[in-house]
């Protein structure tokens, strides 16, 4: 399949993002999400049908993955998709890094997706610089359940408390004494993307 543009990738990840929760989106919200002009985003999606990645059912909801994209990347395993920060949030690149075999660990079905950790905040809780979580993507989460938090552009992964009018993300590093940091519910930058399923550390 011919390669894509930086921005290209971008979309495709967030479309993707978004069937795996059962919510494909319309152009409308995918230029809201990166403050595009529409037409600029209905230029972005034709490539992305042209080159063979996207293909369109019809209807305000009508992008769906095609066949051809969905064959390529099925037998790679789950996709990594950037960095976390378990620390201050690293730029969370929606680019697809590579591909990691755990099946065993998680069916892909589910809609999973790797992302690769930077920092120590959460060495109590077994995450340490540089492993690999497998987050489950969702937009609920259990309190004091390990999750991604996107803000803005950037992503960190902590223990999520919701509160009436904040959200909560803990660190666990007693030694380094990190702080909780809150954030306002309404702020329209922040979002949970997933609940960390698993821990994968690479031999060294």
């Amino acid at each position: 399949m011919e390669s894509l543009t930086e921005k290209q990738q971008q979309v495709l990840a967030f479309i993707v993002g978004r069937l795996r929760e059962n919510h494909p989106p319309s152009q409308r919200e995918i230029a809201q999400h990166f403050h595009l002009a529409q037409n600029a985003v209905y230029q972005l999606v034709g490539y992305l049908k042209k080159k063979g990645y996207l293909v369109d059912v019809g209807g305000h909801r009508g992008l769906r993955l095609s066949e051809a994209y969905l064959s390529e990347v099925a037998p790679q395993g789950i996709p990594i998709v950037g960095r976390v920060a378990a620390g201050e949030p690293i730029l969370a690149e929606e680019n697809i890094e590579g591909y990691l075999s755990v099946e065993k660990l998680l069916d892909r079905s589910q809609g999973a997706f790797v992302l690769k950790v930077a920092g120590d905040s959460m060495v109590d809780d077994g995450i340490l610089d540089g492993d690999y979580v497998v987050v489950q993507l969702t937009s609920r989460l259990e309190n004091g359940q390990i999750g991604v938090v996107l803000l803005g552009d950037e992503a960190t992964v902590k223990r999520v408390f919701v509160q009436k009018d904040r959200i909560a993300l803990k660190p666990a590093n007693r030694r380094a004494r990190y702080k909780t940091r809150y954030l306002k519910r309404s702020d329209k930058d922040v979002r949970i993307v997933g609940k960390v399923v698993g821990c994968i550390r690479m031999d060294m």
